[in-house]
């Protein structure tokens, strides 16, 4: 059926729509064999608080934008190769309900469906496109993902030195690699991790001196199943700390 509607132009129609609601600031997405799988509303865990989202699936990439207008305008165009997405169920908490991670290389975050049904649609539609593209590139699944990153309001603390008590002056600061909520002291420290950015990022000293021994697994193991440990826990997308709310998604 993709193959039908690669070049079909109702394809070609929807994906200018979408390229035009990002307007000039978005990149192009209309390329050769490129299709539009499908789109909605999810909700997104962001740093501060949850907030709707517009997503696109395309069967090579993913799409999510800011809603200004619905149906008519998004900004701050993020486009993920689905090639390096691998997806995990959430289970259910409190309000937080059909949700589901999404996971890459470079950042990792949770999404929430309005239900069980949109949810299972669409973790099925992104893995079938997912196994199709690997299927056909010969390549294996992506094996390593952006940590988990502790929301805000889960740390009043340091959750490294655990005295360190967080104010508007002793901010909070995220570990790059265990994603940690962390004072400033316990995180002055910057290693370059390359799938994550070109040049060093933030990271607190324990996992500062995993990785400076080599001992990487064991940095990762320390947040590669926290989300289900704790399902209040957020995954967050932020490049910069210094980020305000609206550009931290």
């Amino acid at each position: 059926m993709v193959d039908r509607l690669a070049n079909s132009e109702a394809n070609t129609r929807r994906i200018s729509i979408v390229e035009n609601c990002f307007g000039a600031a978005g990149q192009p997405l209309t390329i050769p064999g490129r299709v539009l799988i499908g789109e909605g509303v999810l909700t997104k865990l962001c740093r501060k608080k949850p907030k709707a989202r517009q997503f696109f699936l395309f069967n090579d990439i993913l799409v999510y934008g800011n809603i200004v207008i619905q149906k008519k305008k998004y900004n701050k165009q993020h486009i993920i190769p689905l090639e390096n997405v691998t997806i995990d169920s959430i289970q259910d908490e409190g309000d937080l309900r059909n949700g589901w991670l999404i996971k890459t290389p470079t950042k990792s975050f949770a999404v929430y469906a309005a239900t069980a049904t949109e949810k299972s649609e669409w973790m099925n539609h992104i893995n079938k496109c997912v196994s199709d593209l690997l299927s056909k590139s010969g390549k294996t699944p992506s094996n390593e993902h952006a940590a988990v990153w502790v929301p805000d309001s889960e740390a009043t603390v340091c959750m490294r030195c655990q005295k360190a008590k967080f104010t508007p002056v002793n901010r909070r600061h995220h570990c790059r690699k265990c994603g940690f909520v962390v004072c400033g002291p316990c995180s002055e420290k910057r290693f370059l991790l390359p799938s994550q950015s070109s040049k060093p990022v933030r990271i607190c000293d324990f996992c500062y001196d995993l990785l400076s021994t080599g001992e990487m697994t064991a940095c990762q193991s320390t947040r590669s199943d926290s989300y289900s440990q704790s399902p209040k826990s957020s995954l967050n997308d932020v490049s910069d700390d210094e980020d305000d709310e609206d550009s931290s998604d």
